[in-house]
């Protein structure tokens, strides 16, 4: 019998998403600014039966590359723009009836209310199809632009992303589901019995409750991470519903699908608690051949300068000072250790340059790629899914909408005769999507 697959599109509130080259398409202007060009995507993806999409943030600029934001601004790399995902959400809520929304909030620099408050709104307006990815931010420059948060270090950032997820479980349960009476005759709205206080005082964390929002549908939204190093993996196995996995390899997805395996196990949770969705950038052509000429242009498009300004952002260190010979086994950083351990991995002996790194980010962030006619494509993807290397994919885009577009067009009905995807939604909420697996 097929695996189910379950499909996520990526999505960054910008210029560049994986791909460095998106907002240089050749073919057409890439309106990254304009509402439109994300309602669109919102109902192309749900054309394809995806189960959800979200978009991944960060709250600043790069500017760790040189000690300046001049490199990552001029030449447009990762962080050069990134908008409020939450308000587009909404916009895509009213345009779509099944498909999952999802954003990314931090826990650094925010605080359990408002998040618990955000993502409850979510859930309604969208009928139980949030999804929060969680990030604990990992840059100096997020903790430069909110003043009174130090930037913390790497298991401390975990130490209160620990807290922020129990303070905000606690919120959203703070209202019982039949807490809500809404008894016109009678003028009761609620029953006050059922909405409680939480009166949470921790090490990070002060707050009394209750949340002023009734219970959503799903009670709270999907939860998405993207832990990879040890402590990030142990936190995703705590809390999330789906894992995100960059991962270069079929070997390296293996490896970080047993990781997941065992965090699970220790958090006390049964294997397949939370779907592993590996991201992948598909180039889809006609014959294989047009297929690789599409990757060859988009790769002519990726500067290697806007890829190493997104790269120090990640990593969280400055290497313009090392010679572009340097290999990126040579960094020593305090941001995304999953990053660095998944490029070091690349070559057999870590001995990647940093002017090669500054490519491969360029391209893609180290995304792998799924390369043919739509039938190859399909090919490869039940390849990793039947190896039980992943549970879907995240898709990330090349060029947008040129990527969605034809992937719903050429693969999605491919994956759908062969019985690794839906054919259509039951309805119900995101989390019940996730659940039922992904043939219907």
């Amino acid at each position: 019998m097929p695996r189910p697959m379950h499909l996520c599109g990526f999505l960054i509130a910008g210029p560049v998403v994986h791909s460095h080259a998106i907002w240089r398409n050749p073919a057409h202007d890439t309106p990254f600014l304009s509402l439109d060009h994300y309602v669109h995507i919102a109902r192309l993806l749900e054309l394809g039966c995806f189960d959800f999409l979200f978009f991944a943030d960060r709250l600043a600029i790069a500017d760790r590359y040189g000690d300046s934001h001049a490199a990552g601004i001029a030449r447009g790399d990762q962080d050069a723009t990134r908008m409020d995902p939450m308000p587009i959400l909404g916009a895509m809520a009213a345009v779509t009836r099944h498909i999952g929304l999802g954003a990314t909030r931090s826990t650094t620099y925010d605080a359990p209310y408002n998040i618990a408050r955000e993502f409850a709104t979510l859930d309604h307006i969208s009928a139980g199809r949030a999804a929060w990815n969680v990030v604990t931010s990992m840059n100096d420059g997020e903790a430069l632009n909110f003043g009174t948060v130090p930037h913390l270090g790497h298991d401390e950032r975990y130490d209160r992303a620990d807290e922020f997820m129990e303070l905000a479980f606690r919120l959203w349960d703070s209202w019982d589901e039949d807490a809500l009476v809404l008894d016109r005759a009678a003028g009761v709205y609620a029953d006050p019995a059922k909405v409680h206080y939480v009166n949470h005082r921790g090490p990070w964390f002060q707050s009394r409750g209750p949340l002023n929002i009734p219970r959503s549908p799903q009670g709270r939204p999907v939860i998405v991470q993207a832990g990879s190093s040890g402590r990030g993996k142990a936190f995703a196995a705590r809390w999330s519903d789906v894992i995100f996995a960059l991962q270069p390899n079929l070997e390296r997805m293996h490896a970080f699908k047993a990781d997941v395996a065992g965090a699970l196990e220790a958090a006390g949770r049964p294997p397949g608690a939370s779907k592993v969705l590996m991201a992948i950038m598909p180039f889809i052509g006609a014959t294989r051949a047009e297929a690789e000429e599409k990757e060859a242009l988009h790769d002519s498009l990726a500067d290697p300068v806007a890829g190493l300004s997104t790269l120090a952002a990640h990593a969280n260190t400055d290497f313009s000072s090392l010679p572009m010979d340097a290999t990126v086994k040579e960094i020593a950083a305090s941001g995304s250790q999953g990053n660095l351990a998944a490029l070091r991995s690349i070559t057999p002996d870590g001995g990647m340059t940093i002017a090669e790194a500054g490519g491969v980010y360029a391209r893609g962030v180290m995304c792998p790629r799924a390369v043919g006619t739509a039938a190859e494509v399909a090919d490869q993807l039940i390849a990793i899914v039947d190896s039980g290397a992943a549970d879907g994919f995240v898709v990330s885009p090349a060029f947008l909408p040129d990527t969605f577009e034809d992937f719903v067009r050429e693969v999605v009905p491919l994956l759908q005769a062969r019985g690794y995807l839906r054919r259509g939604y039951a309805g119900g909420q995101l989390r019940d999507l996730l659940a039922e697996g992904g043939t219907r």
